[in-house]
């Protein structure tokens, strides 16, 4: 059955199942994909204490949604990237715009630790700001992933029906 045809809450889809994947029946969206950016923002924060963690810093690389479970462990990825297939456009686009933000808000800190003489004299501001800028960040993507947000911006009726259907 190609992703195309797949629908929340439905066959392969059905909420229980989904339920069960640690997968939100009502977004389509599992919050596993949010550990991407945890495992970062947790090395980055070890920066003061461990600056032996700067080169794990590095290497992190952004990861789409999609690419995060196909490298995954999950037990159910090839599930959670069909839900994610099915999930209305408008979250979909919401997670992508924060994930986008975060990816940016990562990079600029690992470019601040590869140019940096000191690794010792940026790493508290580094920390401060992993706090201050990605935190808030993950939480917002973990918001649209739970459907509680309120920042999924909504361009036309068809997706507005989309999102009141959802959070109905």
């Amino acid at each position: 059955m190609a992703v195309a045809e797949l629908t929340l809450g439905k066959g392969r889809l059905a909420a229980d199942r989904l339920v069960a994947a640690n997968i939100n029946p009502r977004t389509g969206l599992a919050t596993d994909y949010l550990n991407h950016f945890n495992e970062v923002v947790m090395m980055l924060e070890m920066l003061p204490a461990m600056p032996e963690c700067a080169g794990d810093v590095l290497e992190w690389q952004p990861a789409t949604y999609e690419q995060h479970f196909r490298a995954s462990s999950f037990a159910e990825k090839q599930l959670a990237i069909d839900a994610f297939g099915a999930a209305p456009e408008a979250v979909r686009r919401a997670l992508r715009d924060v994930v986008a933000t975060l990816d940016t808000a990562v990079c600029e800190k690992q470019g601040r630790l590869r140019n940096a003489d000191d690794i010792a004299g940026i790493s508290e501001d580094i920390a401060r700001q992993s706090v201050e800028e990605i935190r808030p960040l993950i939480s917002a993507a973990s918001a649209i992933i739970h459907g509680e947000s309120t920042a999924i911006d909504t361009d036309d009726a068809g997706s507005q029906a989309e999102i009141d259907a959802l959070f109905a």
